[in-house]
């Protein structure tokens, strides 16, 4: 297989189980305390892995590591964690799996009819899974929107990493950078904390277990792996790898979350699946 290919399958299998993670540190957690303490623990993991410093040249570059820091680690993780106050974790899994659309409008590819149509029979979708959300907890549109705020500034991101691909540094290293300007994008709202977690419930093991698993296997591994697959396959094609995280979300989200599977949300994950399909032909 193309290790492209690989990379990209093997981290969208591990994101599809970040969202059952997030929701189960939900509990203790708020968002920015889950996304602080995932990136911090990704980037000692990426320090150990490789502890050279990366020399770039200048801001002509740094501007780009400065952008990623700001969309893929602090504002799209935000708005998903964010997201599932409100909403399921099946429903936050599959809008973000939108991501791809809005990747390719930032592209310069070419798109045909097939795009727009696939588009349109996913925003479909989302409207469905949005209504089942409502029938719920009229809250739920919040989140909704929240996850599909996020699938907005993946785009940002996928560009952007693309960009950052040319300049010929190792995916550790790259990865370490973003990382860095992310947590720095973080210490704000970390201001305005009382602490971490809820005492010594915070520390309890399937807490430390879920957080080991979003920074290490989600984080400093995935996101080296992303970089690869844009390397090799390119920012649109590998964004496509995302339709594959909403399956694993749902069908992890009934396993061990216990999530109700609605007529609504199974038809409007099968719409918005559906989309990303045929706009990836």
């Amino acid at each position: 297989m193309n290790p492209g290919y690989a990379a990209a399958s093997v981290t969208a299998a591990i994101w599809g189980l970040t969202f059952v993670s997030t929701k189960i540190l939900l509990q203790t957690f708020t968002p920015v305390e889950i996304l602080f303490s995932r990136f911090l623990i990704g980037m000692i993991a990426l320090f150990i892995v490789s502890p050279r410093r990366l020399r770039s040249k200048g801001w002509k570059e740094e501007k780009y590591f400065i952008l990623a820091g700001l969309s893929g680690i602090f504002l799209y993780y935000f708005l998903e964690n964010a997201s599932m106050l409100w909403t399921s974790a099946s429903n936050a899994g599959v809008i973000v799996s939108t991501a791809p659309f809005f990747t390719a409008l930032l592209s310069r590819e070419k798109k045909d009819i097939r795009f727009f149509l696939g588009f349109a029979i996913a925003i479909a979708g989302i409207m469905l899974m949005s209504l089942s959300s409502i029938s719920v907890n009229t809250e739920g549109l919040i989140g909704d929107a929240l996850a599909l705020l996020a699938a907005m500034v993946w785009a940002v991101y996928a560009v952007v990493t693309k960009r950052i691909s040319t300049f010929g540094y190792p995916e550790t290293l790259t990865a370490r950078r973003s990382f860095l300007y992310g947590l720095v994008f973080m210490l704000c709202p970390l201001m305005f904390w009382n602490g971490m977690g809820n005492g010594r419930e915070a520390f309890s093991a399937q807490n430390i277990l879920n957080l080991l698993f979003l920074g290490v296997a989600a984080s400093a591994l995935c996101f080296v792996l992303w970089s690869v697959a844009v390397r090799r396959l390119g920012a649109m094609k590998t964004s496509i790898f995302i339709y594959l995280v909403p399956v694993i979300t749902v069908m992890a989200s009934v396993l061990f979350l216990g999530e109700k599977l609605t007529l609504l949300t199974a038809a409007g994950a099968f719409m918005t699946l559906a989309g990303l399909f045929v706009s990836s032909r």
